[in-house]
Formats: C-alpha cells, structure tokens, sequence
C-alpha cells in the first residue's frame, strides 16, 4: 500500500475499502482520522460524509500531526470538542491517540471496539479534527460595519474628499486609506459622548465627531440612501451608549483581535473558555495596552502557568483565573495593589505566595477546589478579607485556633474537604465567626461551644454522632443526614428561628429546642422519636413542624391557640387524634386556627375529629394509606383546595349543599367499598381533579395467556407544563426469548427521553448478537446511545435505567437472568420474598462519595446547591458531552439470576424515589393485581407526598419460577413404572396400571365417558414426521426437553420438535394410521385404547447414557384403583421413556398437593396451554387447547369423523374393561438389559418458546 512519506502514516482517502481494512485488522493501534474542512462547522453528522472537504487519513497511534499536515499541505490541525471550542494541535500531539484516549475515558474497554468506534464518522459530534481553522469570524470581533466610501477631515471645507476604508468597530471610528489599511496605519475615532450629525451640504454625508475639547470630526459620504440610513441607525446607537464590557468567552481565540487595543473604553475583558496564548501579537503579554482595564476574566484557559506581565496591569480590580492549571502563584502577583477580587479556583495550589499579603484592598479570595491541606498564613494579612472560600481542598483538620487569630473571617466555607477533627488551642472564645459550613465532610464528633457568634452552622451529610454548639447567637442550624443522638446547645439559642435534625438517631426532642422561643421551623423528619413533647405543640412561635417517619403513637393535646402552619405527622404509628386537637380554646380562638396543611398519611387513623371543621384556614389535608372509613367534615371549610384520602376505607361521603369553590383536587381512589352515585359525581364536576377508581373492565382470566412477565406505566407532569420523562418497554425482546425495560429522565428537556426512547433498544440488540458478556455488552449499549445522541447530547443530558431480561445461560440452576445497567438518578428495585432488593446506583454527588472525589480530582467546580459547574448534581448520564470529563455515560452494572421468589420489578425515575423508600414501594404495590394501577398507584404516592415535578415509574410483574418450567432437567423426573425416575428406555411397556402414586400427572376420565367421545374431542393428529413404533419394540434416543426456562446450548444437528401434545386413535379399521405402515403394536384395533402426550411441568431427569434397562418389576393395580374407572396411560413427551404408557393413580386432591403438579391446576402453561378447574381434570380436553401449527402433530382436522367414533354401551363397559386389563397383563414382562443403554444428547424443545 502506497505511504504518504511515512511508515506511519497513509494517504487520505475518502471511504473505507476492502484494503484499508484488512490493514487495520493487522494491529490494533492502527486507524483513521477523519479531517473537515474549513467550512463544515454547522455540518451535521448525517452531511459531513457527502462533503467534499470530510475525508479520512489512515495512520498510527504514533502519528503526529506535524506528520498528518505534511501530508495535507497544512500549517496545523485543529481540535473541536463537542461542537464547541477548536483549539490548535501542537506538532507532537498525536490525533488517533487522542481519539483513542477519548474512547477510553468514556468507557471503552475491549482496544478493537476502540478501534472500531474511531472509525465511526458520528464521533465528529464529540470530537472532530480540522485541516483548517474553522471561520467564526462573524462573532469573534466588535466590526458592526465597512466599506469604502469618500471621507473628508475636519469641519471646515479646505480639506478635499478622498477614498478611504471606513470601519464602525466597537465604540470606534477607525478611518485609514485603501493601500495602508493592512500596514496598521489608521486613525482612530472614539465616538462614546461624540455626535453623528447630518451633512446637509452634501447628499447621504454623515459627519462623525468625538467629545471633549479637542474634538475632531470625520465626514463620510454615501453611494446610497440605504447605506446612509444604516450607518446612521447603527452610530447613533454607538454615541448614545457607553460599551465598556467585551464578551469574547467560547469563541477559541488565541489572541484577541488586534482592533480591540484601539478601543480605549475597555474596562472589562471577558475571555472564559479560550486558549489564549502569551507570545503572540494579540497574546496576554500585550494585555498592558488596555490602559483602562478593570476586569480580566481567562478562567478555563488552561494556560499552565501563570502569565506574569498581567501583573503590570495595575488598574485591575477583578481577576479570575479559575481552572488553568496552575501549581503556583508568581511572587510579582504582590504588585496588583488595587486588586479586590481574586479568584483562584479549580487549580492545583498548596501554597499562596507571602506578597499576596500585600494586597490589602483584597475582599474577596477563592481558592476552592485546590490541592491546600492547611489554610494559608497568608489569610492573616489580608485585614479586609471576610471570608475564607476553601470548599473541594484536601483539609483534614479543622484548625480553630488558626482562625481565632483572624478577626477579620466572619464566614467560613469548608465544604467537601477531607475533615475528620477539630483542634483548639486554648478555651479562649473566638467572637467573630458568624457562618459555618461544613457540608459533605467526614467528622464524627463536633464541638464548636468557642465560637460564642455564630448565627448559622451548616454540617449536613458528615457522620456525626454528637453536636455541641454555643446558643448565645444561634439563628438557623442545618444537621441532616448524619447519625447524632444527641444535640446540645447552651444557652438555650433565643434567636433561633430554624433547626432542622432530619434523617438522624434522635430518640427525643432535645429539650432546649423546646424552650427556643423564636423557633418557626422544626424538621426532626426520620428519626426514631417516639412522643411529641407538650411544649413543642405549645410553642407560640413555631410555624412549621416536620414529624414524619417516625414512631410517634399518640400526640398531646393542644390546651392554647398556637400560630401552627404546616403540620406533618405522616408515617408513624398514630391510631388516633386528639378529640381536643382541633377544638377551641379558652380564648374562644381555634388552637389550631391558622393551620394551612395537615399532612396524616401512613398512619393507622380510623377517623379524623369532626372538629376539623374549626380550622378555617386549611388549604391541604392529605391523609392517604390510613383505616379511614368515615369522610371528614372538610367540604364545609371555605379554603379547602387539595385533598387526598386515597387508600382507606371510605365507604361514604356525606356531601353539604353547596361544595367550596376553591375545591382543586381530590383523591378518592384505593378506596375499595366506595360506591358514589351519579349525583354525587355530579356534585364533583367543577373539581378540577378528580381520582377516583375506575371500574375494572372485563378482561380474559389471567391463565389464559401464558407469559413470565407484564408491565404496566404511568407518568405525571406534576406542576410543570412538560413531560420530560420516557421509557421503554418490549415484552417479547430478541425475537421473544428476552424483554427490555428502561426509565429515562430528561430533567428539563424532553429531546432526549424521547431520543433514547426510540434508539437504545436497537444498540441494545445489535451489541447482544456481538458479545455474551452481560457486562460488556450493557457497557457498549450506553456508549453507544452516548455516541448516537449527536447534537442534541451536546448540551444536553438525560439520566437513563435499562434492564435486560434474558435466559440465564451462566447458571444452570436459575431460569432467567436480570442485568440492570443505569446512569444518573433513576434506579431499578426488586421484590424479592416481599423485600426491596436495589440494583442500581445513584450516580449524584451527594450519595456517591467516590464519584464527588473522581471530579473534585478533575478540578471541576461544584456549587453550593451540589451541581457540577452549576449545571447538574449527576456526575455520569447520557449527553452534556461538553462537561467532559465530568461527567461521563459510562454505566453501573449489574446482574442477578430471578428465581420464584422474585415477584416484581419497580423502574422509577429521580423524583419518585426521592419520596418513596423502597420499602414502601415494595410494600404499595406488592399485593395489587394490575401492573398499570401499581405504576399509577406509586406515582400518586410520590405526589401525595409532596412531588411536584415530572414523576414516572414502571412495574414489571414477574411470574417466573418452576411452576413454568416444561423441561426434564429442572425438577422432579416421571416415575418409572415401581414410582421412580426411569434411567432408560423400555423395549415392552408394562401394563396399563393404575398411575403411580407419586407421578403426579394422571388423567382420571369419568367411567361415564365412551371411547367414541374421547374420538370425537380429539379428531384426527396422524403425522407423516412422526414415524410411530410399536410400544414393544425400541425407540431411537431422543434428547431431553429443554423449555425456554432452560435452553441447552444450540446443536449442529437439526432435529425435529414434536408439538406439545400428541393422540393416536383408530384411524383405520386395522388400526393403522393414515400414513403409517406398520400397525401400532398394543393398540387395540377396536380403537379403544388412547395415547396422550402432554406437558409434563416440573418433571426432569437426567441424562442417560448406554443402553435402556427393563424394570424388574411392575406394580398392579389394586382393587380401589380398578373400580375407579377407565384409566388412560400418559407418554411422556420428549423424554428417555417417550415409549412408554405412564400409569396414573392420584385422583384430583393428592394431585393438587404434589407440589410437581400443583401447576397444572389453574396454572398457566408455558406453550399457552391451561388446565381448568373442574372436578374431572381432563387432559385431551387441556391437549386441544394447545397451539395448533400448521404442521408437524396438530396438522390434521379436529372434526368429527364417524368412522372413528367407538361406542360402548353402558352395558358392555365393565367387559371392555376386563378385557383391556387381560390384554395387558398377558404381555410378558420386560427383562432389564445393560447392553442397550444409550447417553443422550440435549435438545432445546423450540416448541415450547
């Protein structure tokens, strides 16, 4: 093949041939680049492949670029990352192994499916290479208009007109002649307070003049009435504003524009998100020419090193230079005396230079998200600083007596930093810290009794166990998630308004948040409090109590009027209210007179007080999964607006004449005795939403249809005006042996829901057909549909749930197999025995420690309110390919083998689990029948408990176990002939006894039933594929039956499946069938004997090798057993001993009691076939029920045939009956042989899938 010059690399081509393949099948490290041209920025992936400026250069991972452009006839490569910034490659960067690095950081782990994603042409949506710098010239300067037109100087008339190039750019009149115009040569207007007058002398003339007292004035003339009319427009908006702010961020400059140095009025330079370079013309070594900057902003630059002649721009009083990898701090950064603002976050500092102290108009420094494991000194020279912004470094003690010594530090922000301790010198009280937060640490005992100032303490999410505070000045306490048992604060916080405790060990309410007499909001939400202190309800000041989730049984009474507002005791062990709760007090007034929510949900409430009545102000009751039977007295309150008394014992409603118009919502379902008439319905009608249930449609009994699974749906938009939450569901995936159910959520758009809705069950079957591996595969399914997102997963991203049902091929003992696989927030949840069993992960910076360290490391800044870059909480999702690497979509996976004792699968999105444990899920849904009203049951939950964004969830009911099993390898073999499992095959079958006691699948037929009937229900099922022996002679080995619970591994060797059931009758009058050519040995030829072949469930044996045996004995029949009737022998279908008439003798109760047969009494079959249950269980009644095919056993009619019916009058019954018992028992009995044991080969039964 021919080279380009090098051994690394080759020549450009345009489309993948046979050649080029075969030469990067050679070695794994080989590959392509694909190169567009200049004018292909707004190309999308669809149209890149037909320009004529895309085309594809082979090389090597050890190709560099100054190689690449060599043979381009190019000065340089450039780099656009997810269609944003380009930034130009150096000459030893090497572009494969940039894509190659790119792959592998996303998740691709296997070097040929990297090789192969590097040559899909959809990569360029996230990385694409350009022979060209891309022209964004249109955004990237301040040129508002050109031209050349006829420009004279001055106001008076002795200058002569002359053709000059004229440009408006910025806030700038900048006038130069044709020829010099590129030399740099040019005049220099400013016109910020000048005037753009009318020349009235000369037609379409402008005259432009700056202010102050050395104005000077340019007169420009027009060709045209419209050009005149522009420049006129466009310089009068230019005189009559002061532009003094240049946002050039995202544009991939290098330098700046070099007009812009003539713009004097400059004051603020926004250049965030560039690559700006310092040696160059238009570099940050010549930023000393704005002589009246203020504001420099090159965060995300990564510059590398500091530049230091910013540091001769003395006029600077703002600075950012976050995230440009810098490891140090020049000491000439001491010379920006008039610096006030300093930011220095997302770098890799340990230290701060000393001269920083010399800054001492400096107020505000950050230093977040650095490499610092002890605060600076340097912080102790700077007097005007008053804060300390240290969130994201590597702390790991907490050093009070360094901060005593600042007086100055009022807020302290040590937010996901590594502390563990605290340390105190002295006992000496520092009065000047006033905010702490210490959020997302790991401290496990914390005692900040020393700071006798501090108004407000965040500590959210560490492991504390105990908290000691001083309450001298303490306003709002924030405690969540930690593990405290006790709380201690001294003195009791007089100013405290709010304290919030929630999801902690508190056994009590601490006794001094009880007596804070200013208190207005109490959350001790989620914690194992057991009574409500009387003094709490007595608080005159409280305004908000949060009680939920926890053991409270009995609540106080109320004995004065308290200001209470929200009230929330949901989910305890309340079963009843007090009488007294809602009554009036001695005041006259209602002691719970301004009440305006009331949540009761959870509880065992059998009544709510009629005295609800008095709280006039009540706007929200929820009171759902309660024993409520009597409906409140609440239709009566003039500001009833929501309502949800769901899941309870609602029988009645007692309805006043005239329902409040301010009635929005009510919940009425769940509530099963309740019956509402028509006028009642009527009443309702304004309601804006009504729940009530529905009628249940008719529908086919659920045995009908035969399936392992169903799902049911339900998604709510909540208060939002869109929908952005999808999924998928394929119940009969990859041509049925599998299903697919997936959840995502968009956030706040719904493009790509709705785009991985349509496309991630097609990657997902494409890359199972590629690979076994449930991990690799999983992986490669969420990669991909990362890949395929295209535009839209620029800048946007969805969380994204998928879970594969599949056949368990890896474990023999399990039939299916669950692989779970899920970025961002939504997650999946297994009911297992009755227990939620969690199999996926939260991908989110508060619940995951490890993956809030991963993009710390990786320097991105994350906000207050725990997003990455202020964009999302989610650290891996699908899309916002502009936040790598942040955040990536490579997937959690996991997988587990389903067994009986899984009964249901629960897919939800971030909302729904954010108010629903997956306890309560489990335990909400777990008993209704309708997989469609638990999803929907699940999801008015999660509104119920205040959601009110976009909620979806989906439930998969799981019916898989052995009682679907159709093979004879999972579970209990047919007994042989003495009650055992046959180990072989029988050349002469024994008599037709009565049916073992332990076989389990006997067919009792009523004596009243004449052959000709069992004739005429079955019909004619003669075969030509189906070559019948005589039952004495031997039979070929067949395999053993496989169902799809149990598939064997596929064989070279085609063989035919018989059909689920097989009968023979009298065909002919010599007993032959209509294509057979030996009669059937043991068959009667007045017909009267009968061959079914079932379904045989939960009935395996193993495999048998060598030659078939005989049984040494044959049971008799005893005479209970004779006089039950006629009996009908059962072949077992596909099996070792198809040869031979199983006996039956278990009637109908015995039957119902083996647990090998219990499936087959009102259990659904796994070829769709359904045994009823009737007193007479009759198998060719279940055998006709079977799938018909169109060839193979059911191929002949089912009519009725006369000459096949076989009449016995009820008179000659009992000798038919003695003669079929003197037939069989006349026949010799087998001998056991050891000769003719053969092993036989597995065989899946395709007829049962």
């Amino acid at each position: 093949m021919k080279r380009n010059g090098s051994r690394n690399c080759l020549n450009r081509r345009s489309r993948f041939g046979s050649r080029e393949r075969d030469w990067l099948r050679e070695d794994v490290k080989r590959g392509c680049v694909y190169l567009y041209g200049a004018d292909t920025t707004t190309a999308t992936p669809t149209s890149t492949s037909a320009s004529s400026d895309l085309h594809l250069v082979l090389c090597t991972v050890e190709t560099p670029a100054s190689e690449i452009c060599a043979g381009e006839g190019k000065e340089s490569l450039y780099l656009q990352l997810h269609g944003d910034l380009v930034r130009r490659l150096e000459p030893t960067e090497r572009p494969l192994q940039i894509v190659y690095d790119y792959l592998s950081r996303l998740g691709f782990d296997d070097p040929l499916r990297i090789q192969e994603e590097a040559a899909n042409p959809d990569l360029g949506c996230m990385l694409r290479f350009y022979s060209e710098k891309p022209c964004q010239m249109d955004h990237l300067d301040r040129i508002l208009l050109s031209g050349i037109y006829n420009v004279r100087k001055g106001k008076t008339q002795l200058h002569k007109w002359a053709e000059r190039l004229v440009v408006l750019c910025g806030t700038c009149l900048i006038v130069s002649s044709v020829k010099d115009c590129q030399t740099g040569k040019m005049h220099i207007l400013p016109l910020v307070g000048g005037k753009v007058e009318e020349v009235k002398r000369r037609q379409y003339s402008l005259a432009f003049s700056s202010a102050g007292a050395q104005a000077q004035t340019y007169h420009v003339s027009f060709e045209t009435l419209a050009e005149y009319q522009r420049w006129q427009r466009q310089a009068s908006k230019v005189v009559s504003q002061r532009i003094s702010t240049v946002d050039l961020s995202c544009h991939s400059l290098e330098e700046v524009p070099e007009h812009l140095f003539y713009s004097q009025d400059i004051t603020y330079l926004n250049l965030r998100h560039n690559f700006m370079q310092l040696e160059r013309p238009g570099g940050l070594d010549t930023f000393y020419k704005f002589s009246q900057l203020k504001g420099l902003n090159l965060s995300h630059n990564k510059l590398g090193l500091f530049p230091v002649l910013l540091c001769e721009i003395s006029t600077l009083t703002e600075l950012n230079l976050s995230c440009n990898g810098f490891h140090d701090l020049p000491s000439q950064i001491g010379n920006l005396l008039n610096l006030q603002t300093l930011c220095l976050d997302g770098n890799f500092l340990t230290t701060l230079p000393e001269e920083l102290g010399n800054l001492q108009q400096l107020s505000s420094l950050g230093i977040s998200f650095n490499n610092f494991s002890q605060i600076p000194e340097v912080y102790e020279k700077l007097a005007m600083l008053d804060k300390v912004v240290m969130a994201g470094n590597r702390l790991e003690v907490l050093d009070l007596g360094l901060l005593n010594r600042m007086s100055h530090i009022k807020h302290v922000d040590f937010r996901m930093n590594h502390l563990k301790t605290t340390v105190i010198e002295n006992l000496e009280g520092n009065k000047y810290i006033t905010h702490m937060d210490l959020r997302d640490n790991q401290l496990t005992d914390l005692d900040l009794s020393s700071l006798c100032n501090l108004e407000q303490l965040h500590c959210e999410r560490n492991q504390l166990r105990e908290l000691t505070l001083s309450g001298f000045s303490l306003r709002t306490l924030y405690a969540n998630s930690n593990r405290l048992t006790a709380v201690n604060v001294y003195p009791v916080p007089s100013l405290l308004t709010s304290l919030e405790l929630s999801r902690n060990l508190l056994e009590c309410v601490p006794d001094w948040a009880c007596e804070a007499k200013k208190i207005e909001v109490l959350d001790v939400s989620y914690n194992l409090l057991t009574e409500v202190p009387m003094r709490i309800l007595s608080s005159l000041s409280l305004r908000r109590l949060m009680l939920g989730h926890n053991h409270v049984q009995n609540l106080p009474g109320l004995v004065e009027h308290i200001p209470l507002e929200v009230l929330d005791i949901q989910h305890n062990l309340l079963t009843r209210l007090p009488e007294t709760l809602f009554s009036k007090a001695l005041n006259k007034l209602n002691k719970l007179e301004q009440l305006e929510e009331l949540n009761l949900s959870g509880n065992k409430l059998k009544t709510i007080p009629t005295t609800i009545a008095n709280c006039r102000r009540l706007h929200t009751l929820v009171a759902h999964s309660n024993n409520i039977s009597i409906f409140p007295e609440i239709l009566q309150l003039p500001q009833i607006q929501f309502v949800d008394l769901s899941c309870n014992d609602l029988t009645e409603i007692l309805i006043p004449e005239a329902l409040p118009a301010t009635l929005q919502d009510l919940d009425l379902t769940g509530n099963t005795n309740l019956v509402l008439e028509h006028k009642t319905l009527d009443t309702f009608s304004h309601i804006t939403t009504l729940k009530i249930d529905q009628k249940p449609l008719p529908t086919t009994d659920s045995t009908v249809t035969s399936t392992f699974w169903s799902h049911g749906l339900a998604e709510m938009a909540g208060q939002r005006n869109k929908l952005c939450v999808s999924a998928l569901a394929v119940d009969n995936f990859a041509e049925g042996v599998g299903a697919v159910y997936g959840m995502f959520d968009g956030d706040r758009n719904e493009e790509l829901p709705r785009l991985l809705q349509c496309t991630m069950a097609d990657v997902l079957l494409e890359e199972v057909q590629q690979s076994t591996n449930d991990t690799v595969f999983m992986a490669n399914t969420f990669l991909v549909s990362h890949r395929k997102l295209g535009m839209a997963g620029q800048k946007l991203g969805s969380s994204a749930l998928l879970c594969y049902i599949r056949p368990d091929t890896a474990d023999p003992a399990s039939s299916f197999s669950l692989t779970v696989a899920n970025v961002g927030t939504c997650q999946a949840v297994l009911c297992r025995s009755g227990k939620p069993v969690p199999l996926s992960k939260v991908f989110s910076l508060e619940q995951d420690p490890e993956e809030a360290q991963r993009v710390k490391d990786q320097k991105a800044i994350i906000t207050e309110d725990n997003k990455v870059n202020g964009v999302t909480c989610c650290t891996r999702m699908l899309g916002c390919t502009y936040l790598y690497p942040w955040i990536l979509p490579k997937p959690h996976i996991s997988s587990t083998p389903l067994s009986i004792q899984d009964e249901l699968l629960i897919l939800g999105n971030k909302a729904l689990w954010e108010h629903l444990s997956y306890t309560e899920a489990v335990s909400a849904v777990r008993h209704v029948q309708d997989p469609l009203m638990a999803a929907k049951k699940l999801c008015t939950l999660a509104q119920s408990y205040g959601c009110q964004d976009n909620v979806g969830a989906m439930v998969v009911y799981l019916n898989i176990g052995e009682e679907g099993c159709t093979c004879e390898t999972n579970g209990l073999t047919l007994p042989g002939p003495v009650g055992f499992a046959s180990t072989g095959l029988i050349k002469d079958p024994p008599k037709p006894t009565t049916p073992s006691s332990s076989s389990g699948i006997a067919s009792e037929f009523s004596s009243e039933m004449s052959t000709s009937e069992v004739s005429s229900e079955v019909g004619s099922t003669a075969s030509d594929e189906h070559n019948t022996a005589g039952l004495d002679a031997g039979l070929l080995p067949r395999p053993e039956r496989r169902c799809s619970l149990h598939p064997a591994p596929a064989s070279g060797v085609f063989q035919r499946q018989p059909s689920c059931a097989t009968f023979s009758s009298n065909q002919s009058d010599n007993g032959l069938d209509s294509d057979d050519d030996q009669p059937v040995e043991g068959v009667i030829t007045n017909g009267s004997k009968v061959e079914v072949e079932v379904d045989v469930h939960c009935c395996g044996g193993r495999a048998l090798g060598g030659s078939p045996t005989l049984p040494r004995s044959s049971p008799t029949r005893c005479p209970e057993e004779r006089a039950r009737g006629l009996f009908l022998g059962i072949r077992r279908q596909n099996s070792v001993n198809s040869g031979i008439l199983l006996p039956g003798s278990r009637d109908k109760a015995e039957l119902q009691k083996s647990p090998s047969t219990s499936c087959l009494y009102g259990k659904k079959l796994s070829n769709g076939s359904v045994v009823p249950l009737e007193d007479s269980l009759n198998l060719i009644e279940v055998a006709t029920e079977a799938p018909k095919k169109k060839t193979g056993y059911f191929a002949a009619p089912t009519q009725l045939e006369p000459e096949d019916q076989f009449v016995v009058p009820r008179d000659l019954e009992e000798e038919v009956k003695e003669q079929m018992k003197h037939h069989q028992e006349s026949r010799p009995k087998p001998e056991p042989s050891d000769e003719d044991r053969t092993e036989l080969p597995e065989e899946f039964d395709t007829a049962l899938c």
